[in-house]
């Protein structure tokens, strides 16, 4: 294998606007492309991180909720590196988003912390300092 990236992370929410909202509005994901597409009832939103395609946001009609607890089998959480963890869990506080407190990551002792989208799926702020 040569792998060079993750070219993306599909997310099914059971809200579409609201998740969209979430994303886009309150996290600043850029939006690249919306498709309906009527043949299954569904949306798919490209979003962007920094320019870089990274979320494929869907809805689906009647999806199955999924267990999503970090401890569940399958994805995890998703992460993402920030400079200042302070600065980001007061940009999330004043968008009502409650983020759990800072921990100190015990091998490499940077800080980090974890937050939800609107269906549960745990999100990681991890800093880069």
């Amino acid at each position: 294998m040569n792998f060079k990236k993750i070219h993306h992370i599909a997310i099914i929410c059971s809200d579409y606007d609201q998740s969209k909202d979430f994303y886009v509005n309150k996290l600043g994901f850029e939006i690249k492309q919306e498709i309906y597409r009527k043949e299954r009832d569904s949306y798919k939103l490209d979003l962007a991180l920094n320019g870089e395609y990274v979320i494929e946001l869907f809805s689906f009609p009647d999806a199955p909720a999924r267990p999503s607890y970090p401890e569940a089998q399958g994805l995890r959480h998703l992460a993402f590196e920030v400079e200042d963890i302070e600065e980001s869990v007061n940009l999330l506080t004043e968008k009502g988003i409650e983020t759990e407190e800072i921990r100190i990551d015990p091998y490499t002792h940077k800080r980090f912390t974890f937050f939800e989208d609107p269906d549960g799926l745990p999100i990681e702020m991890y800093e880069s300092m």
